[in-house]
């Protein structure tokens, strides 16, 4: 048994009979009274997400969890094919697990795909990807102050903030955790 100090994203614990993963935690020390972790988890039975506060000492079982590469093929109506580059084995994948990455996916886009007890939990991108932008207005003239952005859309249709030199047709890196432009990238 670990305690709750121990937890981090992308783990897979029981908790209330049921498994849960890890979307997200934070380590918070109230003024008063002891220090606590906020998780956030994802039930894998129903696919609900909900918040829970764990006490930092609270033992919580961690349930152990293999990874496989995949890749991102194709939408099929609402469901996302992924395929194992290497057995070319394909998986239907509910739009509930990929919702924090599908804005950020394109053809052959490589994932790591999370299981636990056999049941896909979690699907993760790079830290970035490189997305071609297929809008981006003009800056305004005289519109010089430093650090100025402007809202540009990408292939896949998310809209991010930019700098002002970025032009349509683009190829930029950007962070998939943050939503935001890192640099131009190279063809």
């Amino acid at each position: 048994m670990a305690t709750a100090n121990d937890i981090r994203r992308g783990n897979a614990v029981k908790f209330n009979g049921a498994i849960n993963v890890v979307m997200d935690t934070g380590h918070v020390k109230p003024g008063k009274g002891p220090a606590y972790i906020q998780a956030k988890l994802r039930n894998l039975s129903t696919g609900k997400s909900f918040e829970h506060r764990f006490n930092s000492s609270e033992s919580v079982e961690i349930v152990p969890m293999t990874t496989r590469k995949m890749e991102y093929s194709y939408k099929d109506g609402e469901d996302f094919v992924l395929v194992d580059p290497e057995t070319y084995e394909q998986e239907n994948v509910s739009p509930e697990i990929m919702d924090e990455v599908k804005d950020f996916m394109t053809e052959n886009t490589p994932l790591t795909a999370t299981y636990v007890d056999g049941t896909l939990a979690m699907v993760e991108l790079p830290a970035s990807v490189v997305l071609t932008v297929s809008d981006a207005p003009e800056g305004v003239k005289g519109d010089s102050a430093s650090n100025v952005q402007k809202s540009i859309t990408l292939e896949t249709g998310v809209v991010i903030q930019a700098p002002l030199f970025i032009k349509t047709g683009e190829k930029i890196k950007v962070d998939v955790k943050n939503r935001k432009y890192l640099e131009r990238a190279g063809d």
